[in-house]
């Protein structure tokens, strides 16, 4: 038959251009009959085409089948010469055809791609089949002792293929045969197809064939297993009901009864829900007809363990007593008077209206303020039990919802967790760092957590692990968050924040005074007897040793200073240790920080400006300098695009201005303008700067000089106005800091003076300004001659300047 139908291709004569037939899961072999089914209108063109002329046509594989429509370069170049056998058009408009293989071919180029892919072949002549040695006879022969016996293992072989292969002696030819009944992947078929030698052909169909017959074989070996473990299990199951009723027949009592009593007596005591407590019941009839030793009996039974140690009715009860509370939170924390008074708040509501739905708090802060034991304090007020957990980090949602009971190992998030480590289901839980949460392929942690800190939805929490609702109402939250930023807008919208930002040198005295040396003192063994801090002393290690908004620097430093005193103590060296400002550099060390250096006199070019960080507020001297050039405007000090931005603005302000600082209009054309914060290495960004900035280069552009003794804070608009800013605060304390009595502040921020406590704003002169030109009219000693009126300055307090002890500044 092979011999008939080499005669029959070589009488034919294949032309050098043919229509081309993209074809999808499928590589066609010589000698190889199929059916296609052919839809895409190029394809029913190509094969039009072919049945008008000599019914052949070259079909060629495409590297990706999703490709609806494939280009040239999305087929193979090298496929087969097919004569179309039948053809046949179904009522949905595509076209049954069946094309027999005929020879290889390779495409040399396209010759036309509309309506249909028309191509130039080169026709490949195969060698002429080798003399059968013995070698190729035992190939030959395990190709078909290899099919046969992948044909036993359940792979579909038809009949007829193995008697065409019993009569086959081409080895060529077998490996066509072979590779087009073995079903393989098109990228394995096409390496076939493209290997020209037969010998190498058939042995490249071995391996193939080799690698399926190894796959077939371990597929039968887990069905049998799988059989096998069935039939066990079925056997086991028998087993068992069998000695259970001779266990009943002779009246003897099973341990398992006795813990599925005990269980029982559990669920009655926890006084769950009814439609928990339906669930946990269903649950325990199920243990108890479980073999003990059943896999699933372990899940069942670590499952009603969870259940029954949950505290689904178990609560304390609040003291709700105002004036105890006010005075444990007093003697646990040094003023922070909102959050006490919201507490307070919540306390007496709680005393009107027992079902009140707990708050929601998050306190936002530095590191090091409080936050954390501030919620123990809480705690310890309300008579309450304390939960806390970290959420920094956290990027998968089962940490706050639990896992399926489904996967090995699962276990409640760490929500119902907290609540049974609290044993009550009105804990005061602590969750930290909620601005630190991650989220990734696993889900988004903080998308979980609306569902916790929402009043409207977290009566009815749903754990995936128990996969029951429980009540999270009565529990009240506090989150804790360095910065509010980067917690998602719906989240922040749950809570109630509340700000601490953070201490004055003062209050920072006072804290250390009344319960940080006290407790360093304790822990160390020490007593008043043995170690004396000084109050100048305290202040010399706020200012030189620590730059913090919180106090963590601050107890490390005083710890330092206890353990120096204890060694001594230990050493047999008694009588008290008196550390004194000037002592002080012995045991702790040169000074870490030193203050900003104080300007001398007023200067052309420098102003004072205030900036925010995450640990306090910062002084900032900006300075601008005139040189001659082409207009160009340098900006250094490692600064962010929107402090950039204020620079441009201000530049912008004051050529608009230059009439009124009598500069010529195109006064920029000639200089080049260099603006400089200072401290390069530190990133700096915000519009605060935006008036100092200004202040500074209109300084340098009429020579005038600035007041040193007065610092401000802005953001400036092209038109002159002075917008409100943040962290009014921390910018006053700097202030205060560098001995600076007089704050120029934007108008709107008249608001933010109530924060700053009466102490500071007795000190300190602050100015509000509306307009550009009330900051210029302010701050220039000796004034330009600038035209237009002179809008009237607010002033909202005038003291006398005193003397302070000047702190280190905060770091950036």
């Amino acid at each position: 038959m092979a011999e008939e139908q080499k005669k029959e291709e070589e009488q034919l004569e294949i032309p050098d251009v043919l229509p081309l037939l993209p074809v999808r899961d499928v590589v066609i072999f010589p000698f190889m009959i199929v059916p296609l089914f052919v839809g895409r209108e190029r394809s029913i063109n190509a094969v039009d085409a072919a049945l008008t002329k000599d019914r052949l046509i070259f079909a060629a594989t495409q590297k990706d089948i999703s490709k609806e429509d494939p280009d040239p370069e999305d087929l193979y170049t090298s496929g087969t010469v097919c004569m179309i056998m039948r053809m046949l058009k179904l009522p949905d408009g595509r076209v049954k055809i069946l094309v027999q293989g005929l020879t290889r071919a390779n495409v040399s180029k396209f010759v036309q791609t509309k309506p249909s892919y028309t191509v130039s072949i080169a026709t490949v002549k195969e060698a002429a089949p080798p003399a059968v040695s013995l070698e190729i006879e035992a190939m030959m022969r395990t190709v078909k002792e290899q099919l046969e016996k992948l044909s036993s293992l359940g792979k579909v072989v038809f009949q007829e293929v193995m008697m065409v292969l019993d009569n086959i002696q081409d080895p060529g030819r077998m490996a066509d045969l072979v590779a087009a009944n073995l079903g393989l992947k098109i990228e394995e078929a096409q390496s076939v197809l493209d290997t020209l030698d037969p010998v190498k052909r058939l042995e490249k169909v071995n391996e193939y064939l080799v690698k399926e017959l190894q796959v077939a074989q371990m597929q039968v070996k887990i069905q049998t297993q799988a059989k096998e473990e069935m039939d066990k299990s079925q056997r086991e199951y028998y087993l068992r009901e069998q000695m259970r009723a001779i266990k009943n027949e002779l009246g003897d009592i099973e341990e398992a009864t006795e813990e599925m009593e005990e269980f029982r007596e559990k669920i009655q005591k926890a006084k769950m829900p009814s439609e928990v407590e339906k669930e946990a019941l269903k649950q325990a009839d199920r243990l108890e007809m479980m073999h003990p030793d059943a896999a699933e009996a372990a899940l069942i039974r670590t499952y009603l363990e969870w259940l029954v140690d949950l505290p689904w009715s178990k609560q304390t009860k609040d003291a709700i007593d105002i004036n105890k509370a006010k005075k444990v939170l007093d003697s646990d924390h040094y003023d922070l008077e909102k959050i006490k008074e919201r507490i307070l708040e919540y306390l007496a509501v709680r005393k009107l209206q027992k079902k009140t739905k707990g708050p929601i708090l998050c306190f936002v802060g530095p590191p090091g303020v409080g936050k954390t034991s501030l919620g123990r304090s809480i705690a310890r007020a309300m008579g309450r039990q304390f939960v806390r957990i970290s959420l920094g980090g956290i990027k998968d949602e089962a940490e706050i919802r639990g896992h399926r009971r489904t996967y090995v190992g699962a276990l409640p998030g760490r929500i119902i967790q907290g609540i049974k480590q609290a044993g009550t289901n009105n804990p005061v839980f602590m969750m930290d760092e909620i601005d630190k949460i991650g989220m990734d392929f696993r889900g988004d942690p903080s998308s979980a957590l609306l569902e916790v800190l929402d009043p409207e939805q977290n009566y009815a929490f749903s754990d995936h692990y128990l996969n029951l609702p429980f009540d999270l109402s009565k529990v009240m939250f506090i989150t804790t968050a360095n910065m509010a930023d980067p917690i998602p807008e719906p989240l922040l919208d749950r809570m109630e924040l509340i700000n601490l930002p953070g201490y004055t040198e003062e209050e920072k005295l006072e804290i250390a005074k009344k319960y940080i040396v006290p407790r360093q003192l304790t822990e160390h063994g020490l007593s008043k007897k043995l170690l004396s801090l000084q109050d100048e002393t305290i202040r010399k290690v706020i200012s030189g040793y620590t730059r913090e908004a919180g106090l963590r620097n601050l107890e490390r430093e005083v710890a330092s200073l206890c353990r120096k005193v204890a060694k001594r103590v230990a050493s047999g060296k008694t009588g008290v240790t008196v550390i004194t400002p000037r002592t002080l550099q012995d045991y702790l060390g040169v000074t870490k920080y030193l203050p900003e250096a104080e300007q001398e006199s007023d200067e052309i070019g420098v102003a004072t400006g205030l900036a925010w960080t995450p640990v306090g507020g910062e002084i900032l001297y900006i300075e601008a300098t005139i040189m001659n050039g082409k207009g160009q405007l340098t900006l250094t000090g490692h600064l962010g695009d929107v402090m950039k931005e204020s620079a441009h603005a201000a530049l912008s302000y004051a050529r608009s201005r230059a009439k009124m600082f009598n500069l010529s209009p195109d006064f920029y054309k000639d200089m080049d303008i260099h603006i400089h914060v200072p401290s390069g290495a530190i990133p700096k960004d915000g519009p605060s700067a935006g008036i100092t900035m200004a202040t500074a280069l209109i300084s340098a552009l009429t020579q005038t000089p600035v007041n040193k003794d007065i610092a401000m804070t802005g953001e400036i608009t092209l038109r002159g106005r002075v917008l409100p800013i943040g962290g009014v605060k921390e910018k006053s304390l700097a202030a205060l800091r560098a001995k600076i009595r007089t704050v120029i502040i934007p108008e709107r921020n008249k608001k933010d003076l109530e924060d700053i406590p009466k102490d500071i704003r007795k000190q300190i002169n602050f100015v509000p300004v509306k307009h550009m030109d009330d900051v210029l009219k302010y701050v220039f000693k000796k004034t330009p001659q600038l035209h237009g009126h002179k809008p009237p300055v607010k002033k909202l307090k005038t003291v006398k300047r005193k003397n302070h002890a000047r702190p280190a500044r905060t770091g950036a």
